[in-house]
């Protein structure tokens, strides 16, 4: 019980704290001049102290299981509580669809990159440079002003979509985040208040971990549900608050900006220093459905241009399915195919829900062929490879085949039904791995990268092609 006590003071100090930093940091950022964008991310990463302060000593006390779900426990929270919850009390958040791919890029790579580290296909300090790779370019980007933003060297077109899209998120970010300038009395109370949560946090790991050995609770359980969850619900919070103003993008930015500082700062940075030896097939479950969810929660933002009450409440589900399947996994000591393959199944409705999007029926590629047909060869294509795999069983593996889909889909000369044919083929491929018998064998893990990397390299053909080919319509 005291155990139990001395974590609940913990999280309450904690929590406490961190609501302090974050204000003060915000005001001691607009007395220096950040742009919104920043601002915003300097909140973020106040908010996320708790969770990744215990996070990192978890790591440091070669407790791999506990620091890597607490990260991605949390960030499978957020896109729950933050982007799900926010609909669904909002009744409705709209986004631009510039700013859903300014926020939702960068937080697509963060989750793959995340499971390709948990997954050890990479090691974490490779992950730690991809992440850089996209990550530093981007927020060096953001905080400029857009007269300096139109003098980079890019093509015309895309500097004017990236200041309009900066523009509009900022827009929001500065009435919903916009504080006075600090003084020097911030300074001080944020310095105080950064120790006080660095402070409770490592205790609230440490009690936390103990009262789980105790009750004899799973070490993926206390990280990746009950330190993820009471960690993220001030920035649940401060999401639902948001929401119900109307500012849309200050919650997305708020929700996938969280996300990936929790993946760079909380596991990547320490992991790439201490190692990350100790990993199961629990934490690639967690890392699979936080990826999984971020592609769907992403592609209803997309297509909708915004999230709805039924798709927040389908983001919910999505985190309450991840939870049955982490204590179903628990229970059985162990990770099972059949439960595995349930984020790909998350990811595949992404896809759907991406081809759903009404797009018109115009000429592609293939000369006599609109989109929709060309679209539609491609996915009964992959649907055809998957079903004489599973029919041959371990006979005949045919994964790699399924880099027919994306090729075809990029006759559509349209990039978003490429990426949605690409997502597809991925999440069948490893759902395949079952009948074919080699679920997380390196064997699927390198079919996996070929079908993976003949999707990115198709969804950038189209891209171009969208961008250069002039698209008439058919007859014309």
């Amino acid at each position: 019980m005291l155990v139990l006590l001395s974590f609940a003071a913990a999280v309450a100090m904690s929590l406490a704290a961190s609501w302090l930093l974050v204000s003060r940091l915000e005001r001691l950022g607009e007395r220096a001049g950040f742009s919104e964008a920043w601002l915003g991310l300097v909140a973020a990463l106040a908010a996320d102290m708790p969770e990744i302060t215990s996070a990192v000593t978890a790591l440091a006390r070669d407790q791999a299981s506990v620091g890597a779900g607490v990260v991605i426990g949390s960030d499978v929270f957020n896109l729950a509580a933050l982007l799900g919850l926010a609909a669904v009390l909002a009744g409705r958040i709209g986004f631009h669809r510039r700013v859903v791919l300014l926020a939702g890029i960068p937080g697509i790579w963060a989750a793959a990159v995340c499971l390709l580290t948990v997954a050890a296909i990479m090691p974490p300090a490779a992950g730690l440079a991809l992440a850089a790779a996209v990550l530093v370019p981007g927020t060096i980007v953001l905080g400029m002003a857009p007269a300096r933003m139109g003098r980079l060297r890019l093509p015309a077109g895309w500097r004017r979509w990236l200041i309009a899209a900066v523009h509009e998120e900022e827009d929001e970010l500065s009435a919903a985040i916009r504080p006075r300038p600090g003084t020097w009395p911030d300074a001080i109370i944020a310095a105080a208040a950064l120790v006080a949560v660095v402070g409770a946090s490592m205790f609230m790991e440490v009690a936390a971990t103990a009262a789980g050995h105790r009750y004899a609770v799973a070490d993926i359980v206390t990280g990746g549900l009950v330190l993820a969850v009471v960690t993220s619900l001030p920035n649940a919070v401060a999401a639902v608050y948001l929401a119900m103003r109307g500012r849309a993008a200050a919650v997305l930015s708020t929700a996938l900006n969280s996300n990936t500082i929790n993946v760079v700062a909380g596991l990547l940075v320490p992991a790439s220093l201490t190692g990350l030896d100790a990993r199961d097939g629990q934490d690639m479950l967690v890392a699979a459905w936080y990826a999984g969810l971020t592609v769907l929660a992403l592609a209803f933002a997309f297509r909708d241009r915004g999230l709805g009450r039924v798709p927040g409440g389908l983001i919910i589900a999505g985190y309450l399915a991840f939870v049955t399947t982490l204590l179903i996994s628990t229970g059985q000591r162990a990770v099972r195919p059949a439960v595995a393959v349930a984020p790909a199944a998350v990811v595949a409705a992404a896809a759907i829900v991406l081809a759903a999007w009404p797009f018109p029926a115009q000429a592609s590629v293939l000369p006599g062929w609109t989109t929709r047909r060309v679209w539609t060869a491609s996915v009964a294509l992959c649907a055809v490879i998957a079903a004489c795999d599973t029919a041959s069983g371990p006979h005949l593996i045919l994964i790699g085949v399924l880099v027919t889909g994306p090729c075809c889909a990029l006759l559509t000369a349209r990039w978003a039904l490429t990426a949605a044919v690409s997502c597809a083929a991925v999440a069948l491929g490893v759902a395949l791995g079952v009948p074919d018998r080699i679920f997380a064998t390196a064997t699927q893990y390198a079919l996996l990268a070929a079908v993976a990397a003949a999707g990115l390299a198709a969804t950038t053909g189209a891209a171009v092609l969208q961008r250069r080919r002039p698209v008439p319509r058919p007859g014309s």
